[in-house]
């Protein structure tokens, strides 16, 4: 009856487990840049006396998807697209350097570019700054040209550089703050292959209809094991009795 008891325990909480990672995806499938979080059943031994073939399944975060989002345009100057692989370098919170594909740019009062959470947009030498303008652009390469207040067209000027990377996906891993560090603490070098689209946004990779249908699943699989968690104490209750009765 334990067994019964302990099988179907460790697997609603599992299944628990694996639904928050469906419902955080649901809850990003609007989410700028986006990357869908792939988890999966893992066999992991049972660690303590007993035999050595005793294993549990466990749900466990297999990494992201990097399959590229919808590019959207929007015609606005901040907004940028990393085409194909690829990483926007910022600040994180912590002042080390992070990567993002949330395109969505913001520029403070002071002129520093920043993303939609505030962390500033990193360019060869620290954070980019933009000096007062009248127009704004973001070439392929990450440069950012302006024309000054009260200029002409002739005028444009590069006043800066976005620091745009591509390094392994299997040396990153996503931080707390919701950024993207490498794994061993460093700063991954800027690469010039890593270009961006202006005025477009990449939109999440969650396909809502495939997550709705693993969530479906999902609570089809909880529903199974508290039944059997049920079964087991009436059982027992039955077990009782007739113990009882004897």
């Amino acid at each position: 009856m334990d067994r019964l008891v302990y099988i179907a325990m460790t697997g609603a909480t599992q299944t628990m487990r694996a639904q928050d990672a469906v419902s955080h995806n649901l809850a990003n499938a609007s989410t700028v840049g986006f990357k869908s979080e792939l988890s999966a059943f893992q066999s992991v031994p049972v660690l303590g006396p007993g035999a050595n073939t005793r294993i549990n399944a466990v749900a466990q975060g297999v990494g992201q998807d990097q399959a590229q989002g919808s590019i959207q345009h929007t015609g606005r100057q901040l907004d940028v697209a990393v085409n194909g692989p690829g990483w926007i370098a910022v600040q994180a919170p912590d002042g080390s350097e992070a990567y993002t594909r949330a395109g969505d740019l913001q520029l403070g009062a002071d002129g520093s570019l920043s993303d939609a959470r505030g962390n500033p947009v990193m360019g060869a030498a620290g954070p980019v700054t933009v000096p007062d303008s009248a127009q704004i652009a973001i070439g392929k390469d990450g440069t950012i040209s302006t024309v000054p207040k009260g200029q002409g067209p002739g005028t444009i000027a590069a006043v800066g550089q976005i620091k745009l990377v591509n390094p392994d996906p299997t040396q990153m891993a996503e931080g707390a703050d919701g950024l993207m560090h490498m794994n061993d603490g460093s700063s991954a070098d800027a690469d010039s292959t890593v270009t961006l689209t202006s005025g477009a946004l990449e939109a999440s990779n969650v396909n809502p209809s495939t997550e709705l249908v693993k969530m479906i699943s999902l609570s089809r699989q909880y529903e199974m094991q508290v039944r059997s968690l049920k079964t087991a104490e009436d059982d027992a209750d039955d077990s009782t009795k007739l113990l009882q009765n004897s």
